[in-house]
């Protein structure tokens, strides 16, 4: 059988057996993939660089029934500076498991694959708040993913700004602070963090990373994201929590 070849973005890796290693890898058209790299921990072996964590490589996997096996990796981007801080690391180990979580199938799982290769690129160089970054990829993954919240108006009486707001992390509807008052709910978005999760849903990709926010409103922001993350996935990913332990 002719391997498959495909660039990839190294989600995961497990240690199995001596030298072998299991990679959990997002890709374009096939989405999130695992694949066996045979001798991958030998210094010696070529297929070492190429199937590191967080590498984004060419790969040629033998697709099988039960097991994929890659027969050759070639390193296009390395994002080294994610290993410089925690924080770093931390919020990439978050926004992979996220991934391999939410396994995005194609066609998503290409504006998938975009959007974590540019968002480990703006951790790796220090581009933006980690904060900021974190939520955007959570927001702008469920948006992908067709679970946009409704981010227009008020869904009772249509009011667009001038107060805080509250997202209901569940339904997804957005009240302004008058009739969330009615239904005993307390606004959680001030109109920085609100104007962020507009952006963030709606932005084309060129202009996605293009907002500052407060520290207040980044905090707010975070929540409401985080909290509509959770409330629409069976399963909290491990990492979030040591992700808040060094944000703090």
């Amino acid at each position: 059988m002719e391997p498959f070849v495909t660039m990839g973005l190294v989600l995961k890796e497990t240690r199995y057996r001596e030298a072998d290693r299991i990679l959990t890898i997002l890709t374009p058209k096939l989405g999130v993939i695992t694949a066996m790299a045979a001798n991958s921990l030998r210094l010696k072996s070529k297929l070492f660089s190429a199937c590191g964590l967080f590498c984004y490589s060419e790969f040629a996997i033998t697709l099988g029934r039960k097991t994929n096996f890659i027969d050759s990796a070639a390193v296009s981007k390395v994002f080294h500076g994610l290993s410089k801080t925690v924080e770093g690391t931390a919020l990439a180990a978050y926004l992979s498991e996220l991934t391999i979580t939410l396994a995005p199938e194609p066609p998503e799982s290409a504006d998938c694959l975009r959007l974590l290769l540019n968002t480990l690129y703006m951790t790796a160089e220090q581009k933006r708040p980690l904060r900021q970054l974190k939520a955007i990829y959570e927001m702008r993954t469920m948006t992908q993913a067709g679970y946009m919240p409704g981010v227009l108006a008020c869904d009772v009486c249509a009011r667009y700004d001038g107060c805080d707001f509250y997202l209901d992390p569940v339904a997804g509807r957005l009240l302004c602070a008058d009739c969330a008052a009615k239904e005993h709910r307390a606004p959680n978005l001030d109109p920085g963090a609100l104007y962020a999760l507009r952006h963030i849903c709606l932005a084309e990709d060129a202009k996605l990373f293009n907002f500052t926010l407060t520290d207040q409103s980044h905090r707010r922001l975070g929540r409401v994201c985080e909290q509509y993350v959770a409330a629409h996935l069976d399963y909290q990913p491990k990492s979030l929590e040591f992700l808040h332990g060094v944000l703090e």
